[in-house]
């Protein structure tokens, strides 16, 4: 017992005296930045004796001299006078020039540096530092002497009069950095097994994994330029030319210096992953606690070297740190989330742009349950912070740094997962490239509405902009297939727990506090769904106010709203007619609050007329009378019909109508493809989206892909040029290249074929239609957020709505009034009648209800339905106020009469007003 208490005691003496040589080294750079060596000829150009030194305030000397330091520069001899004796003192001697606050930050870096160097095993060494100050050799140690003092240190260093510049890397022991490889680990775990005493394994577990230099030094691979693949090659070569851009212009930011190596992983992650297997068989896990306490070191030095230093300026191997930490198999326990990964991810949100980006590529190389399984720890952590949160409207979600950061990392698997899927050529695919369009806002509003649209807004384009979505070279929309899905990154309490108006205001705020709405890959799409309403009243109560000063101003009689008056019978004509009128005078008249009334009838636009009014004109848009779309038999989808003798301008009034039910909330029974969706968003149809399009032909084309025989040619009989056929069944020809009847399709050439061929049909045979649709789109939703918040699969739900008609939920969700309870007898009636009905009559209780037969994005828990008492016994029909979602139901004495007069009033209703 003696004896360990005598190690221990000796442990801390030696720890004493490196932090004491850490902190003496510090100081004599700073006073050599400040005060200088006395030599007039130094050369030094970190001593203020030097010439050619810039000229410090206090605080610029503190940081820079914490890097030299870090950096093992340069000291000048003998030691400056003013630093001579005066290192044991709270506070050096001759340093009136130096704040408070400064001398923090000189102890902090100390603190630092103290708590690695005290992590090391005794064949560690202090950087930097004579051996002769604070160098401990192995057999002083082991015979339990002490090592020299410190004040001695100025007898080792050579005090030529000159003052030549010394490089104290010399100086340092020749012993090595303990770190750990696979064998070293397993034979310490043989070795404690044998022993039945894992104190070796703890100690050495607690040194590697709190010091820096020790991490990112185990576990490495034998990482070569030979070996390295192609990508990462050429990465690092783009990296090195950034890094001679920006010394060629003069600088880099202070995030990037300009001496800056790029950051490479060179971790063997299989070695890592069978060494932790090994580690965490061990019964009852005796090293987790000092592995846990050993983490938080580590990862609070990590921050403060992000912070106030440039860590990835000093070695490109760092991020071997936080491959090596996020393979820890037990990261989602309890006892790690409480302390040690919150303090991890925090670190790990200061990485700069270039770093996040080659852990993204280093983990889109993994398989996906490897990916899946660091989500789901995250997703863990932050659901547990969540739920576990003392949250109020003074202190939100948005102010929890641990989630934030756990957010911030997430956003790596995200871009891992999305790099490691089915990526397209982002070159090829973008269908914006082709439409140069473009008009100022002062060209004539007539050749807008038939060719033409006004740019979107650069406030519109600035906010899609993803730093590290530039660095990669990849957008969520540019992957067909990501690792795992999009949903795996949804976090559902989180996103039920956001306050959206909050986290909306804080996202339309510059430089405030964090937005969860600048990560929606972890929102769910009902809570974007909610910014993008924010998002769209705000700018209708805009456009309310600046028509009423513009009244004011101009005498004019105000008009805050978008008036629709149509006659039933003459829909889609007063429709057309009246927003062509309005894009014509005023595009931005657009954005304002629609308000649709129908002649002759009572019913005052609270939502519930505007609803019926979209769904109406949907279903004549769609009429194959019109030939604007043809319907595809087999997945009874439609799609736009190259040979439509419609003009330009029904197609964009078409896509206004489209952009005005997204912006004012409503949801429309329309059945396109998802490559509609995918180029409303700038994408160009591929190959790809011939599945859901045209399932069959799809087929067909991937077959033919597949043939490897030499005979294709005479198998298939298939040329360059291809055959279609209009809305009235005539049979169209076209070449795909010149003379394409001449061409058939071989192995050499079927690539370019299918490629040629999709591109004709889902491109360019419909050009002229669908870039007016477009622009009818955008002059409603050019400036929302709707492209940096949603995905194509979610602009759908978005626009058609869920497709789960779960009326469970409900009823659950539903709320009773007048009287009614959810266990009175005609409730239990209506609720038993309801989940009988068939699909197509529940439809029609929403349309009855609601005003539209759509599930709301988010399910039918999201609808807020009333239903209320509407008097007592009667043969009145039930009615209901589809602006509000309140159904007025009578007290009929039966269920029989309910039946029979609840299916009488959803099978014959239509109109406002009318009963």
């Amino acid at each position: 017992m003696k004896k360990k208490v005598y190690s221990i005691f000796l442990d801390v003496t030696l720890i004493s005296k490196k932090r004491n040589a850490a902190k003496k080294l510090i100081e004599r750079y700073y006073f050599q930045l400040t005060d200088g060596c006395g030599n007039q000829a130094c050369e030094n150009e970190n001593c203020a004796s030097c010439q050619k030194a810039p000229k410090l305030e206090p605080d610029e000397a503190a940081a820079r001299a914490i890097r030299l330091f870090k950096d093992k520069a340069k000291l000048c001899v003998p030691p400056c006078p003013s630093t001579d004796e005066s290192y044991n003192e709270d506070l050096p001697n001759g340093t009136n020039d130096i704040t408070e606050q400064n001398y923090r930050l000189c102890q902090s870096s100390q603190r630092n540096v103290q708590t690695n160097d005290s992590c090391k095993m005794d064949t560690d060494v202090p950087v930097s530092i004579p051996e002769n100050s604070s160098g401990i050799s192995k057999e002083k140690t082991e015979s339990h002497q002490s090592s020299e003092s410190p004040t001695d240190s100025s007898s080792s260093i050579n005090k030529s009069s000159n003052c030549s510049p010394m490089d104290t890397t010399k100086e340092t022991t020749s012993r090595e950095v303990l770190f750990l490889d696979e064998n070293r680990l397993l034979e310490i775990i043989e070795k404690c097994n044998e022993e039945q005493n894992f104190s070796l394994l703890i100690r050495t577990l607690g040194q590697v994994f709190s010091s820096e230099e020790s991490l990112k030094k185990s576990f490495k691979s034998d990482i070569t330029k030979d070996n390295l693949s192609k990508e990462d090659i050429r990465a690092m070569e783009i990296d090195e030319d950034k890094d001679k851009d920006s010394s060629k212009e003069g600088g880099s930011s202070e995030e990037e210096p300009i001496d800056a190596k790029p950051p490479v992983v060179t971790v063997d992650i299989n070695s890592v992953r069978r060494a932790f297997t090994a580690l965490f068989k061990i019964p009852d896990f005796p090293f987790q606690r000092a592995m846990i306490n050993a983490l938080i070191i580590l990862s609070e030095n990590l921050e403060f070297d992000f912070k106030y230093g440039h860590k990835q300026a000093i070695d490109p191997s760092f991020l071997n740190i936080f491959v090596i930490v996020m393979e820890i198999p037990m990261l989602e326990y309890p006892e790690y989330l409480e302390a040690a990964l919150p303090a991890f991810c925090k670190a790990a949100s200061f990485l700069p742009v270039r770093s996040q980006a080659v852990l993204a590529r280093t983990w889109s190389a993994f398989d996906p349950e490897r990916l899946r399984g660091k989500v789901n720890t995250l997703h863990q952590f932050i659901t547990l912070r969540v739920i576990g949160g003392q949250f109020s409207r003074e202190y939100c979600i948005n102010d929890e740094e641990s989630v934030i950061a756990a957010t911030k990392l997430m956003k790596l698997l995200y871009y891992a997962s999305l790099l490691g899927g089915i990526v397209e050529d982002s070159e090829f695919g973008n269908e914006d490239d082709d439409d140069d369009d473009t008009v100022e806002p002062d060209e004539n509003l007539h050749d807008l509405l038939g060719a033409r649209a006004l740019p979107e807004s650069k406030d519109s384009q600035k906010a899609k902009e993803d730093p590290l979505s530039d660095e990669l070279k990849v957008k969520p929309i540019d992957c067909r297939s990501p690792l795992l899905p999009f949903e795996a990154f949804y976090n559902e309490p989180l996103s039920d727990l956001l306050e959206m108006d909050r986290d909306f205001a804080y996202y339309k705020t510059e430089g405030g506090k964090f937005s969860f709405m600048n990560y929606s890959f972890i929102l769910t799409p009902a809570v974007k769904a909610m910014g993008l309403y924010y998002d769209n009243r705000i700018r209708m109560y805009s456009e309310r106010r600046i028509s009423v000063l513009q009244s004011l101003v101009h005498g004019n009689p105000p008009n805050p709203y978008l008036r629709l008056r149509v006659k039933r019978d003459h829909l889609i004509d007063d429709a057309l007619v009246g927003l062509e009128m309005v894009a014509m005078e005023n595009p931005t008249n657009l954005k304002k609050q629609l308000v649709v009334e129908f002649e002759g009838e009572q019913g005052i636009d609270e939502g519930g007329v505007s609803k019926e009014f979209f769904q109406l004109v949907v279903e004549e848009i769609f009429n194959p009378d019109f030939a604007m779309f043809t319907l595809n038999p087999e997945t009874q989808m439609y799609w736009f019909n190259p040979t439509s003798f419609e003009s330009d301008a029904q197609f964009t009034l078409i896509g206004i109508i489209l952009g005005l039910a997204i912006y004012n909330n409503i949801i429309l029974d329309v059945h396109f493809p998802m490559v509609v969706y995918r180029k409303l968003m700038g994408k160009k149809g591929t190959f790809y989206d011939l599945s859901d399009w045209n399932p069959t032909l799809y087929k067909g084309l991937k077959d033919l892909l597949s043939y490897e025989g030499d005979d294709m040619e005479t198998v298939y009989m298939q040329t360059f040029r291809i055959t279609y056929e209009d809305v009235f069944g005539t049979v169209l020809v076209h070449d795909l290249k010149e003379n394409g009847d001449k061409v058939f399709v071989n192995q050499a050439n079927k690539e370019e074929f299918v490629r040629l061929y999709a591109d004709f049909l889902l491109n360019k045979s419909i050009a002229k239609q669908f870039q007016a649709f477009k622009r009818g789109f955008q002059m409603v939703t050019d400036d929302s957020p709707l492209k940096m918040l949603f995905r194509p699969e979610e602009i759908e739900l978005l626009v058609c709505g869920n497709k789960n008609f779960d009326f469970n939920a409900l009823e659950e969700a539903t709320e009773y009034d007048g009287g009614y309870q959810s266990d009175t007898p005609i409730i239990k009636w209506f609720w038993q009648l309801v989940h009988d009905f068939s699909l197509d009559q529940k439809r029609k209780l929403l349309q009855f209800t609601t005003g539209s037969d759509r599930v709301p994005v988010g399910g039918l828990s999201k609808l807020k339905l009333v239903i209320a008492r509407h008097g007592p016994d009667s043969d009145r029909l039930p009615t209901a106020h589809t602006c509000f979602n309140v159904l007025l139901l009578p007290e009929y004495s039966s269920k029989e009469k309910l039946e029979e007069r609840l299916l009488k009033a959803i099978n014959y209703s239509k109109g406002f007003g009318m009963l």
